[in-house]
C-alpha cells in the first residue's frame, strides 16, 4: 500500500476513475500481459485511480487466485502512480477472503459490492460491511445498489466505522443521496468520499456534481479515454458547451446502444477495447458478446465521438 490515505489521493481527481476490463486469451485463461498493457494505457491517459477486478472487470467470473493475480498485475502496472482499489463481494466470509487477497496483492483500497443474492435489513448490512472493514487495513468504499440500499442513518454508522471511507452510489436516487450527504456532513466530522457509480456515469454526472459528488466511474474511459477525459475536464472547468456536445452526440447514443442487450455494460465495453486495437478477449459466461450490428454501431459512435473532440461533427 502507498502511505498516503486513499481519501487524500482521491480528493482532487485529475480524471475519471478507470475500471479496466479483465483480459482473457483465446483459451479463456487470464492474459495478464494484455491486462497490464490495458492498465498502463489507462494510467498514462489520465485516470485518477484504477479499480481492478470490479464490475467491469468481471469480478463475478474470477476464481480467487485469478482475482489476486489481476489485482497484483494492476498494482505492478500502475507502479504507485495512482491508487489501486480492488473489488470484494459475495457473502461476508468470501468478501473477507477477497479483501485479504487484495491486501496481499498490494491494493490501496477495497470496493465492497453488495452481498450475494440475499435481501438483508439495515442491521445485517451494517454488520456485513463492518466485518469486511475489520478484516484488513485497507480503506473500504461501500457500493450502494440492487440489494444493498442504505438509509441515511445507516450511512452515518458506516462513516463512523473505522476503515470505511466512502460510498459509491449505483442506485440513482438523488433525493436519497442528498439526505445521505447531509446526514453524514452533519453528524460525522472529516472527509467521506462519494462516487457516482451508475452505468455510463457521465450521463448523470451533471446532477451528481450539483450534489458535490465529483468522483465517478467511466466505462467509456476503457476504450475512448480521450473522450472521457475531455468530458471530465469540461465538467470540472464549467465548459458547458463541450459537456452538452458530448452528451448529445456521444454519451446519450452510447447509453441507448448499451440498453439494447443485457450485460452490455460489460460486454459492449470490452468490444470497444477490442475495436481500439487491444485484444482483451471475450466476456465469460453468463455474459455474452454483443450482436455484430451493435458492434458496428459502436465503432461508428466511437468515430463520431472523436470527431466531436475535433469540432468536425
Amino acid at each position: 500500500m502507498t502511505p498516503a490515505p486513499l481519501t487524500e489521493r482521491l480528493s482532487d481527481p485529475r480524471g475519471p476513475l478507470f475500471f479496466p476490463v479483465t483480459a482473457y486469451g483465446p483459451d479463456g485463461a487470464l492474459d495478464l500481459d494484455v491486462y497490464r498493457t490495458h492498465v498502463r494505457r489507462g494510467v498514462a491517459a489520465g485516470a485518477s485511480a484504477v479499480f481492478a477486478a470490479c464490475g467491469t472487470g468481471e469480478f463475478h467470473a474470477l476464481l480467487p487466485e485469478e482475482f489476486e493475480a489481476c489485482v497484483r498485475a494492476a498494482v505492478e502496472a500502475t507502479d504507485g502512480r495512482v491508487p489501486v482499489v480492488a473489488g470484494a463481494g459475495y457473502g461476508t466470509a468470501l468478501a473477507v477472503r477477497y479483501a485479504r487477497l487484495a491486501e496481499a496483492a498490494g491494493a490501496d483500497g477495497l470496493l465492497a459490492m453488495p452481498p450475494y443474492l440475499v435481501l438483508a435489513d439495515q442491521e445485517g448490512l451494517l454488520r456485513h460491511y463492518r466485518e469486511i472493514a475489520a478484516a484488513t487495513a485497507l480503506p473500504v468504499i461501500v457500493y450502494q445498489r440492487d440489494n444493498a440500499v442504505f438509509t441515511p442513518r445507516t450511512v452515518v454508522e458506516l462513516a463512523r466505522t473505522d476503515g470505511i471511507t466512502g460510498l459509491k452510489d449505483g442506485l440513482g436516487d438523488l433525493d436519497l443521496m442528498q439526505r445521505i450527504i447531509s446526514a453524514v456532513r452533519t453528524e460525522v466530522p472529516g472527509d467521506f468520499l462519494y462516487f457516482n457509480g451508475l452505468p455510463t456515469a457521465e450521463q448523470t454526472q451533471l446532477a451528481y456534481h450539483a450534489l458535490g459528488v465529483t468522483l465517478y466511474s467511466s466505462a467509456v474511459f476503457c476504450f475512448a479515454p480521450e473522450i472521457a477525459l475531455a468530458y471530465h475536464q469540461a465538467l470540472t472547468f464549467g465548459d458547458t458547451a463541450t459537456v452538452r456536445r458530448l452528451l448529445d452526440g456521444f454519451y446519450r447514443p452510447f447509453v441507448e446502444l448499451r440498453a439494447q442487450g443485457r450485460g452490455y455494460a460489460v460486454s459492449l465495453v470490452k468490444a470497444g477495447v477490442r475495436l481500439r486495437g487491444l485484444d482483451v478477449g471475450e466476456v465469460r459466461s453468463p455474459l455474452h458478446e454483443p450482436a455484430e450490428d451493435h458492434v458496428k454501431q459502436l465503432a461508428q459512435l466511437i468515430e463520431r465521438g472523436y470527431a466531436l473532440l475535433e469540432g468536425d461533427a
